[in-house]
């Protein structure tokens, strides 16, 4: 089980690596990393109102329908910034990067 897991591990970080995983993070990519939920809420919020428009005008609760959506919306942002927050660390433990 264990050598499965390493494996399939290493698959991970080959196709990270194929995909640009270890390239340095842009001004973009620095500032998402340090304000996750500022990321998500930025992001979150576009959406609402996205959802709030194109939504039914005779159902009661779309509102509460386009604010969940949105909100789910803001914590897969926010959680994808919190994984790349995750990324920049390693590459700072790699040594590929020195986080300026």
């Amino acid at each position: 089980m264990s050598n499965w897991l390493r494996s399939l591990g290493n698959a991970f970080w080959a196709l990270n690596r194929a995909l640009g995983g270890q390239r340095r993070p842009t001004r973009i990519q620095k500032w998402v990393a340090r304000h996750p939920v500022g990321a998500g809420l930025c992001l979150a919020a576009p959406f609402t109102l996205f959802f709030w428009l194109v939504a039914s005008e005779d159902q009661p609760d779309n509102l509460l329908f386009s604010v969940l959506l949105g909100l789910m919306m803001g914590v897969f942002f926010g959680l994808t910034a919190f994984f790349e927050r995750l990324r920049q660390r390693r590459l700072k433990r790699l040594g590929i990067w020195n986080g300026s």
